[in-house]
């Protein structure tokens, strides 16, 4: 979830919501301070994985036993979009990727992510991670997509995806 800035990170005075620049942003107002809280959201990839000639979902830990979904996980300083989002499938599920396309980009308001999602080919003997408690297998035909968050990745997939097969 985005963090609710209530203080002032650099001189503890409260934090005030007021115009800056056309938008209402939380800033503070002590003399010579001028600290902004600009709210941008943090950069996330997500990965459509066909594995096996299926799509691979996953289900963390401790999430509802029929909860399923992408791989994804928080971009790392200096890291590219494409090398996260190989980065999180090898430590989630041991797998070698392949980006086939970027699939796009979509904001995820709820949790203040913008999340950049790809198509990804992998190789090799699936191995969770330390994240993740099982995964599944499922054809592209029953794959549905979730209205929020990486589920709009799915949606456009499968709609780029139609009359095409792996």
């Amino acid at each position: 979830m985005a963090v609710e800035f209530k203080f002032c990170p650099q001189c503890t005075s409260q934090l005030v919501m007021r115009d800056h620049h056309g938008r209402e942003r939380k800033v503070c107002e002590a003399p010579g301070c001028g600290f902004v809280h600009w709210g941008n959201p943090t950069p996330v990839v997500a990965a459509i994985i066909e594995h096996d000639g299926q799509v691979l979902l996953a289900r963390g830990k401790g999430w509802p036993e029929k909860m399923f979904a992408l791989v994804a996980g928080f971009l790392e300083a200096g890291e590219s979009a494409e090398a996260g989002v190989l980065r999180e499938v090898k430590e989630e599920l041991g797998l070698r990727g392949e980006i086939i396309s970027l699939v796009g980009v979509y904001p995820f308001e709820m949790r203040n992510e913008l999340i950049v999602a790809f198509h990804v080919k992998t190789s090799g003997e699936v191995k969770l991670g330390d994240e993740l408690e099982a995964y599944k297998l499922i054809p592209r035909e029953k794959l549905k997509a979730w209205q929020f968050g990486t589920g709009l990745a799915v949606e456009a997939w499968l709609k780029q995806q139609s009359g095409d097969r792996f």
